[in-house]
């Protein structure tokens, strides 16, 4: 072979390797502008539904597309294209709305022109109190740490049944006891699980306009205990929680 048709080869290998790269980017680009998106829980806000160490896929599609769909946020459009309603009780990430540099998740509790109070732990909607039930107790095994917390799980009147934690029961906690908050058009009341521990719509997120919607949380991809992180494959064995992979959200 001379050399060169072996240069020739050579070249040709590696304009096809790059070809293969820039094709596999380009879709992976698609892949989570429009369809699937993945996140890293980083505090515990949504205990019991989603800990620290879960990695999950969020839907972009479920309510459709607006300027935060797109890597890095660009003004070329207001509003929301093919837009969808979230469903109360959804689990959703957005844009915070003072910094929308910063991803926040939280479970949609109130939707335009809902009203929504806290009363003693208890969650009202347009003044109808949302079913609530103690069961039981959650523990949590956090870097070796167990710690457990009154669990609570509420019903809505959709049926939609999810669980959330009570840590302070006094009665008279101010988390737990809110005005009433009414949710303007074209935004969203957000809440999160842990409700001693999250910072939601009663507090500095306010109400969320349709624009900030990023997506739906579907499913859990990845859980890890122990502070690892997901590049850390020799701590998978040790550190994977095992049950709440694919786990539905």
């Amino acid at each position: 072979m001379t050399t060169e048709v072996k240069q020739k080869k050579e070249e040709n290998a590696f304009w096809e390797t790059f070809s293969i790269v820039v094709q596999a980017l380009l879709l992976a680009l698609v892949l989570r502008t429009f369809l699937f998106q993945p996140f890293n829980i980083p505090s515990g806000s949504m205990k019991p539904t989603l800990l620290v160490g879960d990695y999950i896929f969020v839907s972009k599609f479920s309510y459709g597309y607006s300027r935060y769909s797109l890597p890095f946020g660009p003004n070329l459009f207001s509003g929301r294209i093919w837009a969808s309603e979230p469903e109360r009780g959804d689990v959703a990430v957005f844009k915070f709305p003072p910094d929308p540099s910063k991803d926040y998740i939280k479970r949609v509790i109130g939707l335009p022109g809902d009203k929504i109070q806290l009363k003693e732990s208890v969650v009202y909607v347009n003044g109808k109190a949302v079913k609530r039930e103690r069961k039981g107790e959650f523990t949590e095994k956090t870097l070796g740490v167990e710690r457990s917390v009154p669990n609570f799980v509420e019903t809505l009147d959709t049926g939609r049944v999810y669980s959330t934690l009570d840590i302070n029961t006094q009665p008279g906690n101010v988390v737990d006891n809110t005005p009433v908050f009414e949710v303007p058009a074209g935004h969203y009341f957000f809440l999160g699980d842990n409700r001693d521990n999250s910072l939601d719509s009663r507090f500095d997120v306010g109400f969320v306009p349709a624009e900030n919607l990023v997506g739906k949380a579907q499913v859990i991809f990845l859980s890890l205990d122990d502070g690892a992180a997901a590049w850390q494959i020799w701590r998978w064995p040790t550190s994977m929680r095992w049950s709440r992979i694919f786990d539905g959200i």
